[in-house]
């Protein structure tokens, strides 16, 4: 599995040699997040306000579709001191743009856990990411984000319940 994921990666980065240019930006955004135990947790379990910042590159393949990837510091889990992680995050989106100003992506996301080194949380996660962007103007954008977990972010190890982190990301950036 982890060699035909790089091999598309790979796949999908060489390709965009041949694509209709290169964008460089900056963005941060607001994060709503939380978890989803697996079985339901015993405890009130409220979201986590945090947010986001990182660096991006986007690649154009057409004149419609481009491939972004980001690498950004995300603070997520539940509102819990204990159900806290950070992370650093490689999310790689394929781009539709509609019109001028909005796009619209999708595609996976990796994660690093920055937070502490022995918890109860697991060194990586991976989610699948959907995501809208409306340029505001030709250098200023505004978008939403909703990262979804697919992998159990506890150490499983530690404990057998299973948690999958959720992420609703509200962002502001600009096209270097």
């Amino acid at each position: 599995m982890k060699n035909y994921l790089l091999t598309i990666l790979f796949v999908c980065f060489t390709s965009v040699c041949i694509g209709q240019g290169t964008s460089y930006g900056v963005r941060g955004a607001l994060n709503i997040s939380n978890l989803d135990f697996d079985p339901d947790a015993d405890f009130e379990n409220k979201h986590r306000n945090g947010f986001a910042f990182g660096g991006f590159a986007e690649f154009g393949l057409s004149d419609t579709v481009s491939l972004l990837t980001e690498l950004q510091w995300s603070a997520e889990g539940g509102k819990d001191e204990d159900l806290r992680a950070d992370y650093i995050q490689l999310p790689i989106q394929l781009r539709l743009s509609t019109s001028d100003r909005l796009t619209f992506g999708v595609g996976p996301q990796i994660a690093l856990k920055t937070w502490k080194n022995e918890d109860a949380f697991s060194t990586f996660a991976f989610s699948g990411v959907l995501g809208a962007e409306y340029m505001i103007t030709s250098d200023l954008f505004v978008d939403a984000r909703f990262s979804f977990g697919l992998s159990n972010i506890l150490d499983e190890d530690s404990t057998a319940i299973e948690a999958k982190n959720n992420v609703i990301q509200f962002g502001f950036g600009m096209k270097i």
